[in-house]
């Protein structure tokens, strides 16, 4: 569908997200690589950003009814439902998911910088690292997935 075909002796290139080719439209704009974009999905494309633009809201934005922010203590509260032992694990992890949604949560601002922290959980197969954070996902209503790295 996109990028560019032989018809011919003469090179066809098509539009990398409605397929359309060269022919088919006004103009084909080059991206990085072999990506393209006609005229009509760049015109459609901004229509939705001025439609999100006037709505105020953007693009994946929560509804007007957001969940409360969960304290750490509360956050530690559920996990302990789920696992036993492992508390000073638990209230890392809780502070940093307060944290992490404070910071969603925040109105930007231009002169302020909020630090982005990541948490690395090593260990020993069965000691529930994937337990702590499918508790998390299912907890918060979050999508969890699972990778391995070796």
């Amino acid at each position: 569908m996109a990028g560019s075909t032989t018809r011919g002796s003469r090179v066809q290139y098509n539009c990398s997200f409605c397929g359309k080719n060269q022919d088919q439209v006004k103009r084909l704009i080059a991206g990085p690589g072999a990506v393209y974009i006609c005229d009509e999905c760049v015109e459609l494309c901004q229509e939705i950003i001025n439609e999100e633009a006037q709505s105020g809201g953007k693009a994946g934005a929560k509804p007007a009814g957001k969940t409360r922010l969960r304290t750490p203590q509360e956050i530690v509260a559920q996990l302990d439902e789920y696992i036993v032992g492992q508390d000073r694990t638990k209230r890392t992890l809780a502070v940093a998911v307060y944290n992490h949604f404070k910071r969603v949560d925040a109105p930007v601002q231009a002169d302020l910088e909020l630090d982005k922290s990541n948490i690395l959980l090593i260990g020993s197969t069965g000691t529930g690292k994937t337990e702590f954070a499918r508790s998390l996902a299912r907890m918060l209503d979050v999508p969890f997935s699972i990778a391995d790295a070796t």
